[in-house]
């Protein structure tokens, strides 16, 4: 028998985000959730759940209260589900709806990306894709005429750093919210330019 560990939340459809409840200013994106939805017959699609990730966040709105429109408000629990995850859990028209969730494993294709961007020295990193925990608490770059430096984090699973590491290939290493550390040596060759995106390893799942 299956035992659901599910908490009490709500769902909206919209564009993917979370209230900050969940994404903490930005820690949390990544993390992967189950829901299912509770509570209403008319509206659940009975026996289905939905696996999303955390991208965005929700953000409140003060000029409603919190139980009067105010849906992504403290106290408020609350997911915000592109219309293809909300419909496999919920008819679309019912719009507000509850939900339970619990926190799982990521489950990704491939390896963890990195996606370069900025100019000069200032480096942006864009890191998804991230199995296991699913979001990141520390990253570390390294060019091949330097040690490991610390990035930064900027806002979500952006990472900055202002470094030159130009024509060096670029190094990761990637540390997880269950303390489990990942290197990637080599992920980005010599002549690495802003705007690319590159593949490493992956977190055992």
């Amino acid at each position: 028998m299956r035992l659901w560990r599910f908490r009490e939340s709500r769902v909206w459809d919209g564009h993917g985000g979370a209230q900050r409840g969940f994404v903490r200013a930005g820690p949390d994106c990544g993390a992967c959730f189950e829901l299912r939805c509770v509570e209403d017959l008319r509206w659940c699609i009975p026996g289905t759940s939905v696996i999303v990730t955390v991208t965005n966040f929700c953000a409140p709105n003060y000029g409603f209260t919190a139980d009067g429109g105010g849906h992504c408000n403290p106290p408020n629990k609350h997911f915000v589900l592109p219309i293809e995850s909300y419909e496999k859990i919920a008819i679309w028209k019912a719009g507000n709806m509850p939900v339970q969730y619990r926190r799982i494993k990521c489950r990704k294709e491939g390896g963890i990306r990195f996606t370069v961007s900025g100019s000069g020295i200032f480096i942006s990193v864009l890191i998804s894709n991230v199995a296991g925990a699913g979001d990141v608490t520390a990253v570390k770059i390294k060019g091949s005429r330097t040690g490991w430096l610390q990035m930064g984090r900027n806002w979500g699973q952006n990472w900055h750093i202002n470094a030159d590491l130009k024509n060096q290939p670029l190094s990761f290493e990637v540390t997880s919210s269950d303390g489990i550390t990942i290197t990637s040596y080599n992920v980005a060759p010599k002549d690495w330019s802003f705007g690319h995106t590159f593949e490493g390893k992956q977190f055992e799942t």
